[in-house]
């Protein structure tokens, strides 16, 4: 055998072991994968999608509403840095929202949902535009949708108070529902407009030394009056 062959022999036997190896703790991470598949996605996203972030950004208390059980959701006071712009702000807490729910059991949103857009007219009407995911990957039935239409619009009314009324869009369009149950037609009310207490009537205010009124006298045939 020649020298160059044991060399390339040797090689070639290194780059197996190395091949073994790596195969070795791909394994191993698909593992993981398997066991805490949350945390990673998480991981993931965290790295893929930076925080949204403004020149107007204030530390703030902001109330995010994950999941308390099956069919109820309660805020949770998280310190955010958030905008004095209504979009941006919006888009803050609904990414807070969607990755960082304190456990998976509190989750209320598809981790792969987005808010795409988000529109504050002039009335306080808001326009929420969420990705395909938010319809496609919520689990149908009336409590998983409820769920995650309460926890939209009470994160949104906590955080928003110039936002009167909210409609929520899937991917630029209206739907019929979430996922076959709650209806998304119509507007889900956020901050209404405080209504004015109504004026109270003025009473007639009685002139000093005029003499009081008198029941008015009915006099009937027969010479008998009535009061």
């Amino acid at each position: 055998m020649t020298r160059n062959l044991k060399i390339t022999i040797a090689i070639l036997m290194v780059a197996v072991v190395i091949g073994l190896l790596s195969l070795r703790g791909l394994s191993k991470r698909i593992e993981r994968l398997q066991e805490n598949p949350s945390s990673e996605e998480q991981a993931r996203r965290a790295l893929l999608a930076p925080k949204v972030s403004t020149p107007t950004d204030v530390l703030s208390r902001a109330k995010i509403y994950w999941a308390a059980g099956a069919d109820a959701t309660t805020p949770t006071e998280v310190e955010l840095s958030l905008s004095a712009d209504p979009a941006q702000r919006a888009r803050q807490v609904m990414d807070t929202l969607i990755t960082e729910a304190p456990t998976p059991e509190q989750r209320t949103l598809p981790e792969d949902a987005a808010l795409v857009g988000f529109y504050l007219l002039p009335d306080g009407t808001a326009v929420a535009d969420f990705s395909d995911s938010l319809s496609s990957e919520t689990p149908s039935g009336i409590l998983s949708e409820r769920l995650a239409v309460d926890s939209i619009v009470q994160t949104l009314k906590s955080n928003l108070p110039a936002a009167r009324r909210l409609k929520i869009l899937i991917h630029g369009q209206e739907v019929d529902t979430l996922a076959g149950h709650v209806d998304l037609t119509g507007f889900f009310e956020l901050n209404p407009p405080a209504v004015a207490p109504a004026p109270a009537t003025a009473q007639p205010a009685s002139v000093p030394g005029t003499p009081a009124a008198t029941p008015a006298v009915t006099v009937t045939p027969g010479g008998h009056s009535s009061r």
